[in-house]
């Protein structure tokens, strides 16, 4: 069955960019059509869409030509798309050559809902040398079971994924619900992880890039205070949803390991640890009917440091 595929791209400001995005997603036999939504950009962002919109190219704007950020705009992409495929590509990026071929294979198989490939970096300046050395390559060092995928990446064990480099069946959507529209930020990060929670995704190709992120001095992702902000507000809304849609206990048990771990690398006093899962139990009671509770309580996890002279 030939495989066809709607591509979401949120645009914001992105005059330098989007031409080059939407060609390279045009440039794909199996894009049937390309879904920009401009999110109340203010350069001539909505312009350069215009020119280049046919019947291929659909341009959306949300009511009044309000900014929502991207997971509203990717939402509505979603809402909009009528391909029985949906991928998404951020507008400063853009795909390579052969992005869904290998996908095309994989989908035929009814039994999976979704696949994952590799994604690059193309820097639009000259690189730093602790950037040469971070940003290579988003994927994973061999496939796994998809049962087995959101523990690998939620520990990030095997690597870690990013946006461009997933297609899915819009069905997924229906499974999971859209994307958090109020995360600022981390919104892709906690869309990903509850479709690796509920559904099943394959490894298409992860050897090499089929998409390039770009690299520029206005990159969201150099704006730490941001993700500080918003990284623990993801979790409440994974946590959310996984107890919404009766995830498993084990997923449930990785995705509080990964909370700690994160918890524990903001380098808090043990008073503001604690504090902070205490109020974390009070607001998913749910939780506390397990061993959560204990097993992730500062102190017990916290009790050979302070505890070491009883364990010497």
């Amino acid at each position: 069955m030939e495989l066809k595929v709607a591509v979401v791209i949120p645009a914001y400001n992105v005059e330098l960019y989007i031409e080059q995005a939407i060609q390279s997603a045009l440039k794909q036999t199996e894009v049937t059509e390309v879904i920009v939504v401009d999110d109340g950009s203010t350069d001539h962002t909505f312009k350069t869409i215009q020119s280049i919109v046919d019947e291929r190219v659909k341009l959306f704007q949300h009511e009044n030509g309000v900014n929502k950020g991207r997971g509203a705009s990717r939402n509505l992409g979603i809402i909009k798309a009528t391909a029985p495929c949906i991928a998404f590509l951020d507008a400063d990026d853009f795909y390579l050559e052969n992005r869904f071929t290998k996908d095309a294979e994989i989908l035929q198989d009814r039994s999976i809902d979704g696949c994952y490939n590799a994604v690059g970096f193309h820097f639009y300046r000259a690189p730093k040398e602790e950037e040469k050395q971070h940003y290579k390559i988003s994927t994973l060092s061999h496939p796994v079971p998809p049962e087995d995928l959101f523990e690998n990446i939620v520990t990030s064990k095997l690597g870690y994924l990013h946006l461009n480099g997933l297609t899915f069946k819009k069905e997924v959507f229906d499974q999971v619900g859209l994307m958090n529209v109020d995360l600022r930020v981390t919104q892709d990060t906690d869309i990903i992880f509850k479709i690796a929670m509920k559904c099943a995704l394959k490894a298409s190709s992860i050897e090499n890039p089929v998409a390039l992120r770009g690299v520029h001095e206005t990159n969201v992702f150099y704006q730490n205070d941001l993700y500080k902000e918003y990284t623990p507000l993801m979790y409440d809304s994974l946590f959310s949803w996984a107890i919404k849609n009766d995830i498993s206990l084990q997923m449930k048990d990785q995705l509080m390991n990964s909370l700690w771990v994160y918890r524990f690398k903001q380098s808090d006093s043990l008073l503001k640890h604690t504090a902070y899962w205490l109020r974390f139990f009070l607001k998913f009671p749910s939780l506390s009917l397990y061993n959560f509770p204990i097993k992730y309580f500062p102190l017990v996890r916290k009790r050979k440091e302070l505890f070491s002279f009883l364990y010497k």
